[in-house]
């Protein structure tokens, strides 16, 4: 017959991958994260050139503008009001997302993106 062993797992060497990743907690810097909605990706583009021209020009460093997936939204009606069934018409709406990442944002950044005049129809959200 063979001979079982018992292994105690409680002894076997472990890799402690919590520190790294603690590690990088403690060393994260603020940074600040700004993402763009706009129906019009020519007007969400100037935006977002817009915004990192004025973030390099006061000496931060900036990712992006990464471009998101594209929300598309489909809407079928139909042509007539009652009786041609098979006469349809589709509509849709796209929704362009940018994403840009200011690494080392001060107080004049945030003041110069405060005062930074946008055109209409862009959707802006800011996190720290």
């Amino acid at each position: 017959m063979a001979k079982k062993t018992n292994i105690n797992l409680s002894q076997a060497p472990v890799k402690k991958q919590e520190s790294a990743v603690k590690g990088k907690k403690a060393e994260s810097k603020p940074r600040l994260r700004i993402k763009l909605k706009s129906y019009d990706h020519k007007v969400i583009d100037s935006s977002a050139h817009q915004i990192v021209e004025t973030a390099l020009r006061h000496g931060s460093e900036v990712l992006g503008p990464v471009p998101l997936p594209t929300e598309i939204h489909k809407y079928t009606v139909n042509r007539s009001s009652f009786v041609h069934k098979d006469a349809r018409e589709q509509f849709e709406m796209r929704v362009h997302k940018r994403l840009i990442d200011i690494l080392t944002p001060d107080q004049k950044v945030l003041d110069a993106l405060m005062n930074l005049n946008l055109p209409a129809g862009v959707d802006i959200e800011i996190k720290m």
